[in-house]
C-alpha cells in the first residue's frame, strides 16, 4: 500500500500576519517537516487566485469578508483578497521544507469559481487532476495536513474518501479558521465520511 502526504495550503497569507491568517497557522510547519520523510509520495497544494477572483469580498460591492453570496455552483464564503498569483502572500511559508514535494498542485486559478478541495473545484465536478496523479503513483492511502482544517483540509479529505482512498487527517498538523462553528461541523463531516482523525 502506497501512502501519500498531502500538505494543504501552508502559505504566507494563511499564517499570522497574512491576509487571511489562520490562528496558529505557522505552528503546523515544524510538525509537517518532521512527517515528510515518512512518505514516499508528497503533494503540496497552493491556493493560486488571479487578481479579482470572484470569491474576494472586494469584488462584491457592499459585501464584507466572511459574508455569504450565492454563486452558480452554490453558497460561497467571501474572503479577503488572498494568495494572489505571484504575490508574497501566495508563497509557501519560508520554514516549510518544499524540496521533498513530488508535485505542487495549484488550485483556485479559475476566476469564476473557488476551490477548497485538492480534488475538485467548488462546483464539486471539475477535477484538479490530483486523483489521476495519485492513482498512477499507486497511492491508496492519504494523510492530510495543513490549512485550514475546516475548509480546504475538510473538503479535500471528504472528497478523497468519496473517491475511495483511505484517508487520515492529522489534526496536530492542522489549524482552523472556525467561522461560526465551522470547525465542529467539519470534524463531524469528516468522521461521517469515514476519515480517521488523529492528533486530537
Amino acid at each position: 500500500m502506497s501512502k501519500a502526504l498531502i500538505v494543504i495550503d501552508v502559505q504566507n497569507d494563511f499564517c499570522p500576519g497574512g491576509a487571511l491568517a489562520v490562528p496558529g497557522g505557522d505552528e503546523v510547519v515544524p510538525v509537517i517537516n518532521t512527517l515528510l520523510p515518512d512518505y514516499t509520495v508528497r503533494v503540496f497544494t497552493q491556493d493560486w487566485h488571479p487578481a479579482g477572483h470572484s470569491s474576494f469580498a472586494s469584488e462584491h460591492p457592499g459585501k464584507a469578508p466572511f459574508g455569504m453570496v450565492e454563486m452558480p455552483y452554490g453558497p460561497q464564503v467571501l474572503w479577503p483578497d488572498h494568495c494572489v498569483q505571484g504575490s508574497p502572500g501566495a508563497n509557501f511559508h519560508t520554514g516549510l521544507e518544499t524540496d521533498p514535494a513530488d508535485l505542487i498542485l495549484r488550485k483556485g486559478f479559475r476566476r469564476a469559481i473557488d476551490s477548497y478541495s485538492a480534488f475538485f473545484e467548488n462546483d464539486r465536478t471539475t477535477p484538479t487532476g490530483l486523483e489521476g496523479y495519485l492513482r498512477t503513483r499507486g497511492v491508496t492511502a492519504l494523510t492530510m495536513v495543513g490549512l485550514a482544517t475546516d475548509f480546504c483540509v475538510h473538503f479535500s479529505a471528504v472528497d478523497a474518501g468519496r473517491l475511495g482512498f483511505e484517508v487520515t487527517v492529522d489534526l496536530a498538523a492542522c489549524r482552523a479558521i472556525d467561522l461560526d462553528g465551522s470547525l465542529a461541523a467539519a470534524l463531524d463531516a469528516m468522521r461521517e465520511a469515514g476519515v480517521t482523525l488523529t492528533g486530537v
